[in-house]
């Protein structure tokens, strides 16, 4: 459970630092300061490219994009949920892009740890995961 917990944490982390409703991100700083720091703007964003790449190659070779698409709409429904009892409103806009950062993120982490939850839940391994 907590190799599922940091890969769900580290897509989240992916997210946000790309970016968030605060000033704290990527694309906040690469808009205002990219004509003093190009080099590091560009270097910046080939690592949270690379990033990106491992977790949606690893998302869509193991769950697939049927798969994630389903993944989002479980958490949709249950943001739905939450809405109509009351738990959640849509009023506070910034509330709305973290509520979609999570959504995201889940649909990610989940991807990624695809292969651990199916080795517990089917007790087989994958071929990946064969020693030789």
């Amino acid at each position: 459970m907590t190799a599922i917990l940091i890969r769900w944490l580290f897509a989240f982390g992916l997210l946000a630092a790309t970016f968030n409703p605060t000033q704290w991100n990527y694309v906040h700083w690469a808009r205002t300061g990219y004509p003093d720091n190009l080099p590091l703007a560009v270097l910046l964003g080939l690592v949270l490219l690379v990033g990106y790449i491992i977790y949606l190659r690893a998302t869509l070779r193991s769950i697939g994009a049927f798969g994630m698409l389903l993944v989002a709409a479980l958490v949709g429904a249950l943001i739905w949920v939450l809405i109509d009892w009351g738990v959640l409103t849509l009023d506070n806009p910034h509330l709305n892009l973290w509520l979609g950062l999570f959504a995201l993120s889940i649909v990610l982490g989940i991807g990624l740890s695809w292969s651990l939850v199916r080795r517990r839940l089917s007790g087989q391994a994958d071929i990946d995961d064969v020693e030789e």
